[in-house]
């Protein structure tokens, strides 16, 4: 309830607006029984004064006609409201997403994120939008309808409230029965989502192994959960509606009966009749529209502490100031780690220790080890996806942690292994780090990035169209639009984290050959397994189980570091082989 009033308050003119339209269409609608019942007592009564008939049409046409403008007011603005505190939602859920480390993300995971961004706050929305058109209107026209009873009969006024409490309470007792059931339910879309994922992004491996019976039975087999716990929800609810059919037919008959006596007695008027039943009426059918409102209340309270839970979050990584840090000018040292160790939260020990060394201006720094060495681990630091568990990592001579996020990452372009391109066209791809790059850069980026003959051939070049994550291209392709992508930024720091491991060892050359005149004014490091990558590499970095083995140029290596010789002849023998 909190998120739907912290999201509500912005919007605080409108909800006025919508609760006076509310009011007033709850009023004017039970106010047309009142004359209604007007005009059949006087018409009734011997000698009727036409002119009084005339006069009390003339009033409900015009509370009708009130009823129904403030109808249509409401349910404009009562849309308006719903679908911006939705967008408002989305809003501040996608930047909070944004925020979160890797490790933070894969804590609620893909799927449930998606979720809750897509499915539950439409959930809220729904459930927003038909509490103020259904479920608000509900106590006003209650109060309404039972001040008018009581004006017309005090019997008839208790019969309808005794009627009123007994649906009410048993709504509310329901409503609170099904809660934990609506947690369920969530949390077992969340499990049929990530199902449904897996299947869909996995599917070339499920139909190599031939297990699309059994991924089928899977799946089958959250639907089915799903099923069985949505179909308890709704047997609840099926109770509720028959106790409220039941409910009205009652008092139906209670009123026809007790008018007869009322009517013999002299206390009440056949008009009296119609009003009473007419309020009843109305009370229980926004009541019976309120239990439709019901079904999704539970759902939806479920879905914003869903919500609630990813906004309240604290990043385990955030920036310290909003701040831009004082850099030093022309420093030759882009990059540095000092006495750098990196330990995961849940682990025991540590993935990277005692990193000291620095990426200069106009050098190719380069790290290679064996896999689980922590190399891919080293460019996560620094981007800041990760935080330094010991040290510090310096930009231009500042720790990072004591600058924005944003400021550090517009001084590197980061190339990752698995290559992701946008939807959209290869031209929006390679703007995406400068959005005012023109087309000769673009295509000189291209040039370096040995990518330019095969954009040149597609029918629309720059504008041929990428499908999301770039499926349509091969795996070398997209590396090399990456890497273009990368280029066209023009930081200070390129990072690329094994991202030449889809090219062939002749692409690989050129596009290293290239890279040099290119980088010349900015710090290169490249993140590789293979040798071949790196021989002509300032420094090379070597790492074995995290911890840095040896540091020094290829042929130095060779001498003095076994780890090092170790991967140069394995590669050295299997490129032999090969041949």
């Amino acid at each position: 309830m909190k998120l739907i009033l912290r999201f509500l308050k912005p919007h605080w003119r409108l909800c006025l607006f919508m609760i006076l339209f509310i009011i007033i269409d709850v009023i004017g609608a039970l106010i047309i029984p009142t004359f209604a019942a007007e005009m059949l007592n006087q018409g009734a009564t011997e000698g009727a004064d036409f002119s009084v008939l005339v006069n009390t049409c003339v009033r409900m046409l015009i509370a009708a006609l009130i009823s129904g403008v403030a109808t249509i007011l409401g349910a404009f603005v009562c849309s308006d409201l719903t679908s911006k505190v939705g967008a408002d939602i989305r809003s501040a859920l996608y930047k909070k997403t944004l925020c979160l480390s890797g490790s933070d993300f894969r804590s609620f995971g893909t799927a449930s994120v998606t979720t809750r961004t897509v499915s539950d706050i439409t959930n809220i929305q729904f459930a927003l939008l038909s509490s103020f058109q259904m479920l608000f209107p509900v106590p006003v026209i209650f109060i309404v309808s039972l001040v008018l009873a009581f004006r017309k009969d005090l019997l008839m006024g208790m019969v309808l409230l005794g009627i009123l409490l007994v649906i009410a309470i048993v709504a509310g007792i329901i409503m609170r029965s099904t809660a934990p059931m609506f947690r369920k339910l969530q949390k077992k879309l969340d499990r049929m989502s990530k199902v449904l994922l897996e299947n869909i992004t996995g599917v070339r491996v499920i139909r190599a192994f031939n297990k699309e019976m059994s991924e089928e039975q899977r799946l089958n087999h959250e639907f089915g959960d799903y099923a069985g716990t949505a179909i308890k929800v709704n047997k609840r609810f099926a109770i509720l509606d028959s106790i409220s059919f039941f409910a009205i037919n009652v008092f139906v008959i209670l009123v026809y009966t007790l008018s007869g006596f009322r009517i013999t007695a002299g206390h009440f008027q056949i008009g009296d009749i119609t009003a009473i039943i007419e309020y009843a009426m109305l009370s229980l059918f926004f009541l019976m529209m309120a239990q439709m409102v019901i079904l999704t209340l539970p759902r939806a309270l479920e879905c914003c502490n869903r919500i609630q839970e990813v906004l309240d979050f604290s990043p385990t990584i955030a920036d310290r100031t909003d701040k831009r840090a004082k850099e030093k000018k022309n420093c030759q040292d882009v990059l540095t780690f000092k006495n750098v160790s990196f330990r995961f939260a849940d682990a025991d020990e540590y993935t990277l220790k005692n990193l000291d060394f620095s990426c200069r201006r106009g050098e190719t720094t380069a790290i290679i080890g064996g896999t689980g060495s922590g190399k891919s681990t080293v460019a996560s630091l620094m981007m800041r996806f990760n935080e330094v568990t010991d040290g510090a990592v310096l930009l231009n001579g500042v720790d990072i942690r004591e600058m924005p996020q944003s400021q550090l990452r517009e001084h590197l372009s980061f190339v990752q292994q698995r290559a992701w391109l946008f939807s959209g066209t290869i031209a929006d791809n390679l703007r995406y780090g400068n959005p005012n790059a023109k087309d000769e850069q673009l295509w000189h980026a291209l040039e370096i990035a040995q990518a330019k003959n095969f954009v040149e051939a597609l029918p629309d070049k720059l504008e041929s169209f990428v499908a999301q994550g770039g499926t349509n291209f091969s795996g070398g392709q997209k590396q090399r639009l990456s890497i273009a992508r990368a280029l066209v930024k023009k930081p200070e720091l390129y990072i690329f984290d094994d991202s030449f491991s889809a090219l062939d060892f002749k692409t690989d050359a050129a596009l290293r050959k290239a890279l040099i005149p290119e980088t010349k004014e900015a710090a290169v490091v490249i993140i590789a397994q293979r040798i071949s990558t790196i021989l002509h590499a300032d420094r090379i970095i070597v790492l074995h189980e995290g911890e840095p083995v040896g540091i020094g140029k290829h042929d130095e290596l060779l001498t003095n570091c076994p780890i090092y010789k170790e991967i140069y002849d394995s590669q050295t023998k299997e490129a032999s082989e090969n041949e």
